[in-house]
């Protein structure tokens, strides 16, 4: 039986014969229809983001494993956490079939390297994260990703669009995507690729808010490393402690551009040893750090 993302959509017949608008709206309405498989698996989503929020408060690492499009997915959002969360590069690990080659050339028989997932996964710890992404469920290097995360103790998630599908089996959160049949049969950089970047960018985005670097929506402990991001640190200190531009600079320049101190210092802490002591007590959530200030 084929996968759905290898059946025939029903759109497909003659596609390529209608006119360019009318090629792209079913474009778009694939990728539209693909968004909506998120909807039964919240609670997936939401046990996943416990996962990956309990290895980062562990000292774990995020390790996103696959191939191809979905290696690419995994990449996308595992490379953006330290400058939107704060995470430490060291904890976020790109395991990408055929490694770094794989991004200039992505060769189709890299995927199928089970013994390379297990050379890659030769380091992982109990206290890991093994994010396996693929949309059949049963690409060879993130399944044996998942299988050497099992012998070792490492937290499993298992992300594809297949259902009934290996990498299912060996996870301890399984998140399947259900998504439609492809508007072009078989290439799942489209629909699944979307549903997967967007539950991945859900699942993360969770994580970081019980991490607590959210706050009212904002990126609390984002690391200001160009000149936009130092105006979007200074900004939010301003706009949660209620000070002016000028002084939430100042308390940023007090706190070493972190941000969560430089809003207990406009608030009121002390000195920048005080405002650590009370985000260390309130375990990094400057929701509770405010109120014991």
């Amino acid at each position: 039986m084929l996968r759905r993302t290898e059946q025939p959509h029903e759109l497909a017949q003659g596609l390529e014969t209608l006119a360019p608008e009318v090629i792209l709206s079913a474009l778009v309405e694939g990728q539209i229809a693909a968004l909506t498989a998120l909807r039964p698996v919240l609670n997936n989503l939401a046990a996943g983001a416990v996962a990956m929020a309990n290895s980062i408060r562990m000292g774990g690492r995020l390790y996103y494993a696959a191939a191809g499009s979905s290696g690419l997915m995994g990449m996308a959002d595992g490379l953006e956490l330290p400058g939107t969360f704060g995470l430490s590069p060291q904890q976020i690990v790109i395991a990408l079939a055929g490694g770094a080659a794989s991004l200039t050339h992505m060769a189709g028989d890299t995927e199928d390297d089970a013994n390379a997932a297990e050379r890659d996964a030769a380091n992982l710890r109990p206290q890991d994260c093994v994010i396996g992404i693929s949309a059949s469920g049963s690409t060879p290097y993130p399944l044996a990703f998942l299988h050497a995360a099992a012998q070792v103790g490492a937290a499993r998630i298992a992300l594809v669009n297949t259902p009934a599908s290996p990498m299912l089996a060996v996870a301890q959160v399984g998140i399947c995507l259900e998504t439609p049949p492809e508007v072009i049969a078989g290439s799942t950089r489209l629909g699944a690729a979307t549903a997967q970047k967007a539950a991945l960018n859900t699942m993360s985005s969770l994580m970081g808010m019980q991490l607590g670097h959210v706050h009212d929506g904002m990126m609390v402990n984002l690391v200001a490393d160009n000149n936009k991001l130092a105006d979007r640190a200074a900004r939010i200190v301003a706009r949660i402690a209620g000070c002016d531009l000028d002084t939430a600079h100042h308390h940023l320049t007090a706190a070493n551009g972190a941000v969560k101190p430089a809003i207990l210092l406009a608030k009121g802490a002390r000195n920048l040893a005080h405002a650590t002591e009370i985000l260390g007590i309130a375990q990094g959530h400057l929701r509770r750090a405010l109120e014991a200030l």
